[in-house]
């Protein structure tokens, strides 16, 4: 055998043992998510292209706002078939008033309570405190065999647990000593 198929096998064993580490991972997080005590943060699926949302957006009117692409809606649903294939109960459902999260929740869980406290954070530092604390408060009552799933925006997630995921990934946190802490991801699906 030649040095560049040795070193082509080399490559691909190396390869499969990474697959085979990040799989037993992603089975390890989903066993703990299927006992229940999480908080799941969910950042809401892919959108229409374009960045941010149009100027004079209503949260009351979708049309007016950016929204799920039809693979976003495909994400979300493969989202929620994740969640029932690998068996986690999910007790409550919350999301962000924007339509976006709204639908991702949706059509993931098939039910949604829109909650003023997902939405984006705002510019104001105060009242992005103030909607940190209600998300804390609310995480601090998640309790086994329950898990708690919130659909909002990647600021929001990183201000609460300090990673920035990509749309419909998974960010699973628990609640502990006052603050969410990491304790994994789940790449989109």
């Amino acid at each position: 055998m030649n040095m560049t198929k040795k070193c082509r096998l080399a490559w691909l064993a190396a390869l499969l043992g990474l697959l085979a580490v990040a799989a037993w991972a992603d089975d390890g997080l989903w066993g703990k998510l299927k006992e229940g005590g999480y908080v799941i943060l969910i950042r809401h699926a892919s959108t229409e292209f374009g960045i941010g949302d149009p100027p004079g957006f209503n949260l009351e009117d979708c049309s007016t706002q950016r929204n799920l692409s039809e693979g976003g809606r495909a994400e979300a649903r493969r989202l929620g078939e994740m969640f029932r294939d690998h068996g986690v109960p999910v007790s409550d459902v919350r999301s962000s008033q924007w339509c976006r999260c709204v639908e991702t929740a949706k059509l993931a869980f098939g039910r949604v309570e829109p909650w003023p406290a997902l939405n984006l954070v705002p510019a104001d530092r105060s009242q992005g405190s103030a909607q940190r604390r209600a998300v804390l408060e609310l995480a601090s009552k998640v309790k086994p065999p329950h898990n708690l799933v919130l659909v909002t925006h990647n600021y929001n997630v990183n201000a609460l647990v300090g990673v920035t995921p990509e749309k419909a990934e998974t960010v699973v946190a628990r609640f502990d000593d006052g603050e969410l802490k990491l304790v994994g991801r789940i790449p989109p699906p």
